[in-house]
């Protein structure tokens, strides 16, 4: 059952990215374009998510426990240091260059498009190598 749940919450998302325009990497490129022509589309699909979240936590955190697991994995740091510095200003970079992030990457892999795929590829390395870097100190 949350094997089956994840892979609908999946297609849901790839549809509203699909639908937003979020997989063209055009549309991004064009918001981050503040000085030419600027794009406002991702902007309202960020707001979108923004208040989604927004209510769907509220709601999901007065419940006992989640539906398909023992307990919340909410984060427990709040810090504020240079790897997360460091992982947005490469993340950020990244999608700038590419026009996607990794959830648009993924949602438009039907389109085997090679540089799309040496996106995902290089994605994949990054996580294996970010996850093999020591864990930050708490």
């Amino acid at each position: 059952m949350k094997l089956l749940l994840g892979l609908l919450a999946g297609l849901l998302f790839g549809l509203g990215l699909s639908l937003g325009g979020m997989t063209q990497p055009a549309v991004v490129l064009g918001f981050l374009d503040i000085f030419g022509q600027w794009d406002p589309r991702l902007a309202f699909v960020m707001a979108g998510a923004v208040l989604t979240t927004a209510i769907g936590y509220r709601l999901v955190l007065r419940r006992a426990r989640p539906l398909l697991a023992d307990a919340f994995q909410l984060p427990t740091s709040r810090r504020f240091d240079m790897r997360l510095v460091g992982g947005a200003a490469l993340f950020g970079i990244g999608w700038g260059i590419a026009g996607y992030c990794p959830g648009p990457a993924l949602a438009s892999l039907g389109a085997t498009d090679p540089s799309l795929l040496a996106l995902v590829a290089s994605m994949v390395v990054g996580w294996r190598l970010a996850s093999r870097l020591p864990a930050a100190r708490r």
